[in-house]
């Protein structure tokens, strides 16, 4: 173990690296290769900050630790040449599992391809690699984002001008996106502008395209925001503007810090349809050591959304993930990807 930990040290020059070493007895009443051995498992995430991501690491961790498996996450920040690099490293590492979390299915396939020639499992999450091999964990962004739309439409009624952000080339974004071309269709709805990045400054970024998009749009009343990164940039430039009266935001996840966002007095996030991060790390966890055990999962593993609208929010007094949880059992807990000899992740 003391090798592959240095092997890991001297591979990595360019994302973060998390590494968690478990004991190596095996898990007791597991299939192969659990039952003999600490399993070795990487996650790569596209992404390097967002509380997303940290919700995520943070259920990979506890899954990972319920398991006893060797666990390293890393992150490429943004840049596809460094996600393919720590992919390559982990192949060369011999783990025994890859998560592969968002990136650009051109700029991987290859890569997966090359680790599964090599024997090591691999899912996707919210990457489409188009490959059977690799089952897809997926939130439903299509019932994510019929989900928030209905409640626009609800709100606003039919034939609203709105805007997007929005970035092509994410299969997330891109399926929530389609899903809104197909509203302004059926409600009759006016699309005035489409923007959108996706860098190490999103927020800001975002904020700062948003305010340009509504000063030369000023009858935009909806913004589609298909991440909750882009919400919070929209949320800014609303904020900047005295907008937060005349400008609404439905979004999609959920963190803490976004919750904060949208309980503010007046506030333009009004609501928003999310997966709980956490368990979709937890899940993903669970996925790839099945996976591992050749139990097999089929094409896809599917999490259903939540709507959250600030009145609810609000109405329950909710302030944080953890009282979400509480007070919206369905947002606690995922049965995706179980087995009786999974141990369940501790909170």
């Amino acid at each position: 173990m003391m090798k592959l930990l240095s092997t890991i040290a001297a591979a990595v020059v360019a994302g973060s690296l998390l590494t968690t070493v478990a004991s190596a007895a095996g898990l007791p009443g597991a299939p192969a290769p659990f039952d003999k051995k600490a399993v070795n498992i990487a996650v790569v995430s596209f992404l390097g900050s967002g509380d997303w991501l940290q919700a995520f690491e943070a259920g990979v961790k506890r899954q990972a630790d319920a398991l006893g498996v060797n666990l390293t996450v890393s992150e490429a920040r943004n840049d596809n040449d460094t996600q393919r690099n720590l992919i390559e490293q982990a192949i060369n590492l011999g783990v025994d599992g890859i998560i592969i979390n968002n990136g650009r299915p051109e700029v991987l396939k290859d890569v997966a391809q090359k680790a599964l020639d090599k024997g090591i499992k691999v899912v996707a999450y919210d990457v489409d690699l188009n490959n059977p091999q690799v089952p897809q964990i997926e939130q439903s962004d299509k019932d994510m984002a019929k989900l928030i739309l209905d409640q626009a439409v609800k709100d606003k009624g039919e034939g609203f001008t709105g805007g997007a952000v929005y970035v092509a080339g994410f299969a997330p974004l891109d399926r929530r996106y389609a899903v809104w071309k197909d509203f302004i269709a059926k409600h009759n709805l006016k699309e005035k502008a489409v923007w959108g990045v996706v860098n190490d400054t999103v927020p800001a970024s975002v904020a700062d395209q948003t305010k340009a998009a509504l000063r030369a749009n000023p009858d935009i009343s909806v913004i589609f925001t298909p991440w909750d990164e882009f919400a919070k940039g929209a949320k800014l430039a609303i904020d900047e503007l005295g907008l937060s009266s005349q400008v609404k935001i439905y979004g999609v996840d959920t963190s803490t810090a976004d919750i904060q966002l949208m309980v503010e007095p007046d506030s333009a996030w009004v609501a928003t349809a999310a997966t709980n991060a956490a368990v979709v790390g937890e899940v993903s966890v669970r996925a790839v050591s099945l996976a591992i055990a050749g139990q097999s999962l089929g094409r896809s593993v599917l999490l259903q959304p939540t709507l959250i609208t600030r009145d609810d929010l609000v109405n329950n007094n909710i302030g944080t993930i953890e009282e979400l949880q509480q007070k919206f059992p369905a947002f606690l807990k995922s049965d995706a990807a179980t087995a009786s000899w999974i141990p369940a992740a501790k909170n």
